[in-house]
């Protein structure tokens, strides 16, 4: 029975599950590293950006047309010298300015709990526009501080001091490249290192490297004899070539190292050509992958072996050469900024930073180092047109009251002024006593034929015909002819309204009456006219009917 089992299959080998880990593994071991770039507009950005991807600028070719993101991102592989093996991955982040607007972006993107130890912060300057260098540098680094601190939770916090040891370690054991080989140090020799000079690191707490690229440095030397602003930005800054022209533009470089000295940062000048923005994405990579800080307490015979950095950078610093400034971290000191050019006080310039930081502007009552590089580099920027004087309007109610007290102390000048003004004749008095007559008759309730007649007769001229009543024209002639300017007595005589139109019905039936009775009964309607204007129609219509 047991023969007709099936043989089991032969055993997989032991090593298949760790050749599978081991490639898994090979795979995610690749570090993932971030470069910040960070610059006002059409500082060079994007220049920088395809220098450190080593692609084509996706601006190239479109002349004024730039795609300009709230925040920009690119990546590449970088792989080694033969292009076989992939040794990191590099992501780029941009933003196109210093707005609140895109800088909120940011920390959603690299989270500093988890990006800090990765990540290299490229701050961009301009040539084009020197004035703005100290300004722009204090703005990108006190951000660079908040973003840094986060939400200040614990695991950040030792995230943090974790990195700045490393970046301490860095400029602690820095060697200046040599074509010679280093002599072997013993751990005796290794353990005996200088603490770091005046003005070193004494800021930027989370240990964030940081490079400063001035960039469009081939624009230095052009239009420097030229008065004011033009192409060039130094053209406005001095007036010739020479002496003036160098001590400044060495001013510039040794406040700027000043600066970067505090931060433990590189600064690098770089122009169009490729060897410079080479040296730029060399030093970047190296910067990326500084070693950790060693572990203290082993001694001698347990002292682990240095960390090597994949990304050598075996450029030497120059100083010299205003287009092509090299100056690592952990190189520079202020004895070698102040034999540059004499007269240069770095202790100085450290402390007015520390004003501008700490302080409010104007509040020590010293100059601050804004207002101290205002004074070596003139500002030569376009200037928006002035506003015009703003218009404050006098408010309603107190331009009224106001008015309104000056012409209560003037009433007799006030009342001669209304009495100069003509009054409006009045409609019913130039329509003439027809018309009054009608709308009175109408409204009065008077006798509906005569409030008919008289309308007929009150669209024209009265009929021939028709006798004007004696009290009519009695009162037709002693009435006074409306004139504008008259102001005397109502022609009424003080009768009211009233009592003048019933003066007038009442003249008006009594000479109807007359002519009635003066025609005789031959003439045909006067009985019938009696009744319809007496106001008794009833009586009469009897007696005539008996």
């Amino acid at each position: 029975m047991n023969d007709s089992r099936p043989s089991s299959p032969d055993a997989p080998p032991q090593d298949l599950w760790s050749s599978i880990l081991d490639s898994v593994s090979t795979s995610r071991s690749i570090p993932s590293k971030q470069v910040l770039v960070l610059g006002q507009p059409s500082s060079g950005k994007s220049t920088l950006v395809s220098a450190l991807t080593q692609k084509p600028s996706a601006d190239e070719g479109n002349g004024d047309k730039r795609s300009d993101f709230a925040v920009g991102y690119d990546w590449v592989d970088v792989r080694d010298d033969a292009d076989e093996d992939t040794l990191a991955r590099l992501s780029v982040y941009t933003v196109p300015a210093v707005a609140a607007s895109y800088t909120a972006l940011l920390p959603h993107f690299l989270p500093p709990r988890t990006c800090l130890p990765h990540t290299l912060v490229m701050i961009v300057l301009d040539w084009t526009r020197p004035w703005t260098f100290v300004e722009e540098l204090q703005t990108w680094l006190e951000w660079v501080e908040k973003w840094a601190k986060g939400d200040r939770a614990r695991e950040l916090e030792i995230v943090r001091e974790e990195n700045r040891e490393r970046l301490q370690s860095y400029l602690l054991h820095y060697t200046e490249p040599s074509a010679e080989p280093l002599p072997a140090t013993s751990s005796s020799m290794s353990s005996t290192l200088l603490p770091l000079g005046p003005g070193t690191l004494t800021h930027n707490t989370a240990g964030v490297p940081v490079i400063v690229a001035c960039t469009k440095a081939d624009l230095i030397d052009e239009g420097s004899d030229m008065i004011g602003a033009g192409n060039s930005g130094m053209g406005g800054m001095v007036k010739g070539k020479g002496g003036e022209w160098e001590e400044r533009t060495d001013g510039v470089m040794q406040i700027l190292r000043t600066i970067c000295l505090k931060y433990g940062a590189g600064l690098f000048y770089t122009t169009p050509l490729p060897n410079t923005l080479q040296v730029l994405r060399q030093y970047a990579l190296h910067t990326l992958f500084i070693p950790p800080a060693p572990t203290p307490g082993f001694g001698a015979s347990e002292a682990p072996a240095p960390a090597r950095n994949p990304f050598p950078f075996q450029h030497k610093p120059n100083t010299l050469d205003r287009d092509k400034i090299v100056v690592p971290a952990g190189w520079d000191s202020w004895g070698k900024i102040s034999v540059m050019r004499d007269g240069f006080d770095a202790k100085s310039w450290g402390e007015a930073w520390e004003r501008d930081i700490d302080y409010a502007e104007g509040e020590t009552g010293e100059p601050g180092a804004k207002k101290m590089y205002s004074a070596l580099v003139p500002d030569q920027g376009a200037k928006p047109p002035p506003l015009p004087p703003f218009n404050n309007p006098t408010p309603e109610q107190a331009f009224l009251a106001k008015n309104y007290d000056e012409n209560s102390k003037k009433p007799t000048a006030t009342r001669a002024a209304r009495s100069a003004i003509p009054p409006r004749p009045s409609r019913r008095a130039s329509s003439g006593p027809w018309e009054a007559a009608r709308v009175a008759g109408a409204s009065a309730g008077g006798d509906a034929a005569a409030a008919r007649k008289l309308g007929r007769s009150s669209s024209g001229r009265p009929p021939a015909s028709l006798t004007v009543p004696p009290a009519m024209a009695a009162m037709r002639a002693n009435a006074p002819s409306p004139t504008p300017s008259s102001a005397g007595p109502s022609p009424t005589g003080g009768q009211t309204q009233h009592e003048v139109l019933q003066n007038f019905f009442q003249s008006l039936l009594s000479s109807k009456d007359r002519a009635g009775t003066g025609a005789g009964p031959g003439v045909p309607g006067a009985a019938r006219t009696s009744p319809k204007a007496n106001g008794n129609g009833s009586a009469s219509g009897t007696d005539e009917g008996s």
